[in-house]
């Protein structure tokens, strides 16, 4: 985990993917925030802390993760609205938060930590806020990038509507994303497999500055796509959902 922590570190502001990435969350953001000025944010599982510096443009963000490693990038950053925690045992009080984000963090959580982890997000959550989940999508795609994040499993639509809707929330919106980027992909984790998964962190480096280029075009488009409508695959799953008010 901390070759991953510090392979992200190095490539998440330039690198295509997340680029791609924080155009098709920000979107979500101002829906999940729209009416509530001041939002309180978790990022729960917050990493290297990059994500933060966005989430702040939506409300007063704050983050958790299990990771020492993260969280010391996180403060080379100068954040200091971060704590070490486990998603499954979040250290606030019930019905603290208007939105909680969780970015590629429960794929690599064991059945019975994702159930807790989803539950504590509940919990922490005001009538009527909202959870925005980006997972690893589709089993076919588990490649070398699989064991660098100790993947434990991808998600296909169905899958984590039954869980969502098991913690209590209903589905507002759920979307494939990286569409545009999916036969690339697929050739790739398809060689993987021939030559046998390892730990790589390979896909986590930034390319050559025209492919980079050209990779973030791609996703830009994707991303203006998903302005107005939902991608049918994809290798990545980003769901936005509501804490029901019973």
């Amino acid at each position: 985990m901390d070759r991953l922590l510090e392979a992200t570190a190095r490539a998440e502001r330039d690198h295509f993917w997340f680029r791609g990435f924080r155009r098709f969350v920000e979107p979500l953001l101002v829906e999940a925030t729209r009416g509530v000025p001041g939002a309180r944010i978790l990022d729960c599982g917050c990493g290297t802390g990059h994500n933060l510096v966005m989430l702040r443009h939506y409300g007063r963000a704050v983050g958790i993760d299990i990771t020492w490693r993260g969280l010391e990038f996180a403060r080379g950053r100068g954040e200091r609205l971060v704590a070490q925690a486990s998603a499954a045992q979040l250290p606030f009080g019930d019905e603290t938060f208007d939105l909680v984000t969780s970015f590629d963090v429960i794929y690599a959580l064991d059945d019975q930590t994702e159930r807790a982890a989803l539950t504590e997000i509940y919990r922490v959550l005001r009538p009527e806020g909202q959870i925005l989940l980006n997972v690893a999508a589709l089993k076919v795609l588990k490649g070398n990038h699989s064991v660098l994040s100790q993947e434990v499993r991808r998600y296909h639509r169905r899958d984590l509507r039954e869980k969502l809707t098991r913690a209590g929330f209903s589905v507002e919106r759920m979307t494939y994303t990286h569409f545009t980027l999916l036969p690339l992909v697929m050739a790739v984790r398809f060689s993987q497999r021939l030559t046998g998964h390892k730990e790589s962190d390979q896909e986590v480096t930034v390319p050559s500055a025209p492919v980079n280029t050209v990779l973030t075009a791609l996703l830009g488009l994707e991303a203006a796509a998903l302005r107005v409508t939902n991608m049918p695959l994809g290798s990545s799953l980003l769901a936005l959902g509501r804490k029901k008010r019973f």
